[in-house]
């Protein structure tokens, strides 16, 4: 079934967000690259964050066993005159976490000309928000544009030289020639996602990306929605006015009842 929601549907920024950024990622470059080729070419690049497990229970939902168990004796018997540990507990360890981005590259040079961002829960708290700080400001120091999908309303966002407005969503865009000013796409969440400008090199014209038909068609190949529970309440705290909006709509697309 198609997407209840006209644009983002928050259900996705729970436990499937990975799934939704790889996937969402993959389709950005494939609707792209037919719009900048042969001068270019659209690349999916993979890299891997570690994250402390506290972090990822509580941006990605607690994938845990809520009960731990103690072994109150040591599984073999210590060496004569050693007290025996009075524990023994698991271990924990940084996760790693896959981060995907979309870049597009002049094919004559192979230089980065855009670097596009689908930001995770990692890129927005914590150990990863300062690993993605220091990607950033590598790519905000050279002559790559910047485009920073942000579907997620979790984490801090990073500063503007102005207050954002209170929309759950935002798309921001650095353009390399005009860094002291960010495009931004506030985005509401009875609106559908924008779409929104990818700038190439100087003289050639923006490429289009369709933010909507990006997010409609990995949801409607892959079946989210078989995997979505809409009668719980969506991830996160939401006002009042919010969530009797999102039962609307859910009981007019016949998802609640």
């Amino acid at each position: 079934m198609a997407n209840p929601f006209p644009g983002m549907d928050p259900y996705l920024e729970g436990d499937l967000w990975m799934s939704v950024h790889t996937d969402l990622c993959g389709e950005i470059a494939r609707q792209l690259a037919p719009k900048v080729r042969p001068k270019y070419v659209v690349l999916s690049t993979r890299r891997v964050v570690l994250a402390p497990p506290d972090e990822n229970e509580q941006t990605y939902g607690n994938r845990f066993p809520d009960v731990g168990v103690l072994t109150t004796a040591p599984p073999a018997t210590p060496p004569t005159g050693l007290a025996a540990a009075p524990l023994i507990l698991p271990a924990e360890f940084p996760e790693p976490i896959p981060h995907i981005s979309v870049e597009i590259r002049d094919v004559a040079q192979r230089r980065l000309v855009a670097c596009i961002e689908v930001l995770s829960p990692t890129n927005k708290v914590g150990p990863g928000r300062e690993e993605y700080a220091g990607k950033r400001l590598q790519i905000l120091s050279g002559s790559a544009h910047l485009l920073e999908i942000d579907l997620l309303r979790s984490g801090t966002r990073f500063p503007t030289g102005k207050p954002l407005p209170a929309s759950p969503y935002f798309v921001f865009l650095s353009r390399a020639e005009r860094r002291k000013d960010v495009e931004v796409w506030p985005i509401s969440l009875k609106a559908p996602l924008p779409e929104v400008a990818v700038p190439l090199l100087a003289g050639d014209a923006d490429a289009r990306l369709d933010l909507q038909q990006a997010l409609k068609t990995v949801y409607d190949i892959l079946g989210y929605d078989e995997l979505i529970d809409y009668r719980q309440p969506p991830p996160g705290s939401w006002s009042e006015a919010d969530l009797q909006w999102l039962d609307q709509q859910l009981r007019t697309k016949n998802r609640r009842v």
